[in-house]
């Protein structure tokens, strides 16, 4: 029986080291393009770019947390999920006031700007998506981690859209309906992975001796 607890240890303690190799070479891929997408989006005028770069900068917060936790107890673990809950909901409302702003000035954004770094922009986040996958399953918080890597992945999809109906109507409404549909996408995944760790608190919670999570 010793040996069996200690090959699931090694075995815990492998899964746990994979996991954050994935999680740094997420992290700087999203701080990294934080950087590219928020240049571009203020050089282009593009308030979906704008949107999906503060995403960036958001999922490397996210990630950040995700490492620091990765080696404690489910009750942490649920904590930093219910942070990153939190932190979607906020950028999900930032977007839709950035949104609100952009149709209020009436620039149009530069096409072919967005098609560019919106391209690179997927390329980077299916390569996470890819990383992420594989871990999905693992516990609550690297699965509210891929969630935000889908989310890039439909965010991204739909700035490519965006720039494209841009270059064919000379508009600025897709730019401005891509914003609020992030805006909404990420609003509705917060209520989810908020729902998620706060059940998962619940029962770290029950599961304490003294009823109260370390």
């Amino acid at each position: 029986m010793d040996q069996c607890c200690e090959a699931k240890g090694y075995e815990l303690a492998t899964i746990r080291g994979a996991q954050g190799r994935v999680l740094t070479i997420v992290l700087a891929v999203n701080a990294a393009m934080f950087f590219v997408e928020f240049g571009a989006g203020i050089f282009a005028g593009s308030t979906a770019l704008l949107a999906d770069s503060l995403d960036m900068l958001g999922d490397s917060l996210v990630y950040g947390f995700s490492l620091y936790v990765l080696h404690r107890s489910e009750a942490w673990r649920a904590r930093a999920a219910l942070g990153k809950g939190a932190i979607m909901a906020a950028f999900g409302l930032g977007v839709l006031f950035e949104a609100a702003h952009s149709l209020r000035t009436g620039v149009v954004p530069m096409a072919p700007a967005m098609l560019a770094v919106g391209a690179l922009a997927l390329a980077a986040n299916g390569f996470c998506f890819s990383l992420l996958w594989r871990h999905r399953t693992d516990d609550i918080n690297l699965r509210s981690t891929w969630l935000c890597s889908r989310n890039d992945l439909i965010a991204n999809g739909a700035v490519l859209v965006a720039a494209a109906l841009v270059a064919w109507s000379n508009s600025i409404w897709p730019d401005f309906i891509v914003g609020v549909g992030i805006a909404v996408l990420f609003l509705s995944t917060a209520v989810s992975v908020l729902r998620d760790s706060m059940l998962e608190l619940g029962r770290a919670r029950s599961c304490s001796p003294e009823g109260v999570a370390r």
